[in-house]
């Protein structure tokens, strides 16, 4: 019972984190999109700033929130899931490797959930992608995220020649950031702090939370431009998989356009790694406390 009870708490305490975070960081996703589908030819956007500004006058204020619902929609069950499985894939890698050091368990916890996180989150993604790589119209013209589902799904189905277009590119993406992300967190959580220090100094945790977050957008980037890149295109596109992708990008535009979007990136998930980190902790604490 109690093991149930932590999980429905782990799956509650993820889904608030989910959307807290993506209420507060939406439109450097955007931003981040922006940058990583356009070429190095002729880049539209020159700077987090200068996208934001174009941004606000060619589209609208509100365009900054474009292609927002599919996050809201998939936040709550893909932190859900992130949470709850890290746990889980952390419970089962202690209890048959034990002798194994504790940051790689974590580690390798956090690729597992990252890849399966995938599964979930993709489609919303693919939506979220297409949404955001719009330019010709205003939020409010636009079409609405249901209706640009069916038009996908409409031009190549449920697979991945549609909705779950760029799928191993989500799932390489996640398998790194999380592995990075809760690695670094948990293992210099329990090396750097003691228990009193984590309880009672917040900014310690944001600090943690924010340079985890940050580290793992190195890591993950190149495969985060290729997943835009195929997901923002249509079935006929030159972006087919992950690695034909990373190959054919690394080869027309130079090592430099796979880390594209990197800045609004490390701003979007920096500070959101520590805002996931705290929000969730902070509620499976209060659920434990009260309910636990």
């Amino acid at each position: 019972m109690g093991l149930l009870r932590d999980g429905l708490f782990q799956i509650v305490s993820g889904g608030s984190a989910g959307f807290v975070e993506v209420c507060i960081m939406q439109p450097l996703d955007l931003v981040k999109t922006r940058f990583q589908i356009q070429h190095s030819e002729a880049p539209r956007y020159r700077s987090v700033v200068d996208c934001m500004i174009k941004v606000c006058r060619d589209e609208g204020v509100l365009s900054l929130y474009k292609g927002m619902l599919p996050p809201i929609l998939a936040e709550t069950p893909k932190r859900a899931t992130k949470f709850f499985t890290f746990e889980q894939y952390k419970a089962i890698f202690t209890h048959f490797f034990n002798h194994w050091p504790q940051p790689v368990i974590f580690s390798l916890a956090g690729m597992l959930c990252g890849a399966t996180e995938a599964l979930v989150v993709n489609p919303f993604e693919t939506v979220k992608v297409r949404l955001q790589a719009d330019r010709s119209v205003s939020i409010l013209e636009q079409r609405s995220s249901f209706q640009t589902a069916r038009l996908i799904i409409a031009e190549g189905g449920f697979g991945t020649s549609g909705l779950n277009r760029g799928l191993t590119s989500c799932m390489a993406r996640s398998g790194v950031w999380n592995m990075i992300y809760f690695g670094l967190y948990h293992s210099a959580k329990h090396c750097l702090f003691t228990e009193s220090e984590l309880k009672h100094k917040l900014h310690y945790r944001f600090a943690l939370g924010f340079l985890s977050g940050s580290f793992a957008c190195l890591g993950n980037t190149p495969f985060d431009v290729v997943k835009s890149r195929i997901q923002a295109s249509g079935r006929d596109s030159k972006y087919k998989t992950c690695l034909q992708s990373i190959v054919l990008i690394y080869r027309d535009e130079g090592f430099r356009a796979l880390y594209k979007g990197l800045v609004p990136k490390i701003m979007r998930l920096g500070p959101g790694g520590a805002i996931l980190m705290l929000v969730y902790e902070y509620m499976f604490g209060l659920l434990k406390h009260n309910f636990g």
